[in-house]
């Protein structure tokens, strides 16, 4: 008896010894665990972000070590698009869970409650706030200014700072562009801080704000922060730039006459724009200027996603918060012969989408197709709360779980009334408010150069059945343009297709 006590007292000490080892050799920070029911959320929105981050390998050469570690910490869902290529009805379909065609909402104005019919919906924050979460709202979660005003108390407990651009040039910095030389059409660097942009001030509450949070709290939280760039002005400092030298940067994959074969509606949903096309970067040597431009900004707005997320490391609720971090819609940087976004190709659709934390496994991809509708009812489901009344997405939590699990419904996306596209694993199905079409076989032909229903070809019957599988996904009732609709909008009227109220002139179109 005397012999196993002694072995017994040996087993403990050499047990204690080894954890003290381990401890001392990994520091841990000192933190009070709180005593939380639900998991916290963190949700991080980036503007105009298209899959040129390293967790999609959209460009060989961009650099965004945060993103890549929040996704090696969880699942990337590598087919999610928006539902909508354009910021307000994007993030107003987001944070309502409806589509455009449902709510009515497909341009720049107006604000969800402004309609009669949704003025009321329970926005994602108010559905948490509803079921005991404190919401804090910081940069560009709605666009613009929505949500701000006399009833803002009523949208979320704490609003940060707006979304903005931070400090400018004095005067642009380059060449005066079509369409009213618009005060964001520019790109470039200048003698200027990176604590000197609106990025930065929207992280620094952020982080702030994770350190204020009381340790010993019973109430959850759910912080949203949405950062403005790489939205134009893509002005970044010089250390950003120098990731991405002139000399060596690669060029996105343009090819000339990629309109030819795309019907002319296609042009109808981008009609007149500030984004200069791509003809006039070319004129003004100003295609590669934009590329790195935009590259540098997205490395910029990564180190900012990064300095939160080692805030949240470094807070007592590392192991008990889940991070969503997305964008709201892609964006062209001359494919196609545009830049901006405003298209119903991959490009302006394919979004970054990742989720991370508690009861997510690491290092996970998902193929299957995704919608930013699936935020709202994922997130429920991922803390254990009931779905909000009138959610027109489908949780991820199956995909989350096992990403081979198959997904039914394939992504789609709006571009006023009519236009949409249907992508799933394999193809991209578009139709335009005249009923012409596009379909592409993404697994051949990733860039969408193909056409398979050009117009005046001849459709094979397999491409035919392709087009009317995905085309039985379509919206049954859209509904028409919301009281106040204005910028970025086409209308069908008896005279023909208007553009923000213009007469569309077939004639005059600006290639």
């Amino acid at each position: 008896m005397a012999v196993s006590l002694i072995r017994c007292w040996v087993v403990l000490m050499l047990v204690f010894w080894l954890t003290a080892t381990a401890d001392a050799q990994t520091p841990r920070p000192s933190v009070q665990r709180p005593n939380v029911q639900r998991p916290n959320i963190l949700m991080i929105a980036i503007d105009d972000l298209n899959d040129w981050v390293e967790p999609l390998g959209g460009h060989p050469d961009v650099k965004t070590p945060f993103m890549q570690r929040l996704a090696n910490r969880g699942i990337t869902f590598t087919n999610a698009h928006c539902q909508a290529p354009l910021c307000n009805p994007s993030r107003t379909s987001l944070m309502s869970g409806r589509r455009p065609t449902t709510t009515g909402v497909y341009g720049l104005s107006p604000w969800i409650r402004d309609t009669s019919e949704f003025k009321s919906v329970r926005m994602m924050p108010q559905h948490f706030n509803d079921h005991g979460y404190r919401t804090l709202i910081g940069g560009k979660i709605y666009h613009g200014g929505y949500g701000k005003g006399k009833l803002q108390d009523e949208e979320c407990d704490v609003w940060g700072p707006p979304a903005q651009v931070g400090i400018r040039p004095d005067q642009k910095l380059i060449p005066p562009t079509p369409g009213g030389n618009h005060n964001l059409m520019d790109w470039g660097t200048f003698d200027h801080r990176d604590e000197d942009k609106g990025d930065w001030a929207v992280a620094s509450w952020a982080v702030d704000e994770i350190q204020k949070m009381p340790a010993s709290g019973n109430q959850p939280f759910f912080l949203s922060v949405g950062f403005f760039l790489p939205h134009v002005p893509c002005y970044a400092t010089q250390k950003w730039f120098d990731l991405y030298p002139e000399e060596s940067v690669t060029m996105p994959p343009i090819v000339e006459g990629d309109r030819e074969d795309t019907p002319l509606a296609s042009w109808f949903i981008h009609w007149d724009l500030p984004e200069p096309r791509t003809s006039w970067l070319k004129a003004n040597n100003q295609s590669k200027p934009l590329v790195r431009s935009y590259l540098a900004c997205v490395s910029f707005v990564d180190s900012q996603v990064g300095r939160i997320l080692d805030a949240l490391d470094a807070s007592p609720y590392a192991d008990n918060t889940i991070v969503v971090l997305w964008s709201d819609h892609g964006y062209h940087l001359g494919e196609k012969a545009i830049s901006g976004k405003n298209s119903l190709w991959a490009r302006s659709t394919h979004v970054p989408l990742i989720f991370a934390g508690p009861g997510i496994n690491e290092r996970l991809r998902c193929e299957q197709p995704a919608e930013l509708l699936d935020i709202y009812p994922t997130l429920c489901d991922l803390v254990g709360i009931v779905h909000s009344p009138g959610l027109e997405g489908i949780s991820l939590r199956r995909q989350i779980e096992s990403p081979t699990t198959v997904r039914k419904r394939p992504a789609i996306c709006t571009h006023n009334v009519g236009n949409h596209s249907v992508c799933d694993q394999r193809w991209r199905y578009i139709v335009y408010v005249d009923g012409s079409e596009e379909l592409y076989d993404r697994s051949i032909d990733p860039d969408e150069r193909d056409n398979l229903m050009a117009p005046g070809s001849k459709i094979s019957t397999e491409h035919r059945k392709v087009a009317d599988r995905l085309a039985a996904w379509l919206p049954r009732d859209e509904k028409p343009l919301a009281i106040g609709s204005a910028a970025r909008i086409l209308e069908r009227r008896e005279k023909g297709y208007f553009w923000e109220d213009s007469l569309i002139n077939p004639d005059e179109i600006v290639r």
